[in-house]
């Protein structure tokens, strides 16, 4: 399966709440680096979608870029806090996901968690 084909699967899996679908296409010793969170195994990522999940109304795509092992995907995130327009960049190694880095503007979800939204990005 190409890289973009895997990413492509990831993505349907965890907006479809597929986690072991999405498990199965990630390695064990995934990286995953966002503004908010930060984590080195796959099953804590996948933990963190979970509990996620209970704001995500949708997931509005907009475009696919890839070159080899690196994947770009940009869509707009629809939770109850807001419409968050996100660009993820992912790195396909081996025919699974090694790493996943998250870009999108996190203060209106750092204002609903009761945070001011101006704060160093936390690590878990």
């Amino acid at each position: 399966m190409e890289p973009a084909a895997i990413v492509e699967a990831w993505g349907k899996a965890v907006h479809g709440g597929d986690f072991n679908q999405a498990r199965s296409l990630a390695r064990e010793d995934l990286s995953f680096r966002g503004p908010i969170d930060s984590f080195n195994k796959v099953d804590d990522y996948l933990a963190a979608l979970k509990r996620l999940g209970g704001i995500v109304k949708g997931v509005q795509p907009e475009a696919v870029i890839a070159d080899g092992g690196e994947v770009a995907v940009f869509y707009i995130l629809k939770t109850l806090v807001a419409d968050a327009p996100v660009a993820e960049w992912y790195t396909v190694s081996g025919g699974k996901i090694s790493a996943i880095r998250a870009y999108f503007d996190a203060r209106p979800f750092a204002a609903a968690a009761g945070g001011s939204g101006g704060g160093t990005p936390g690590t878990a």
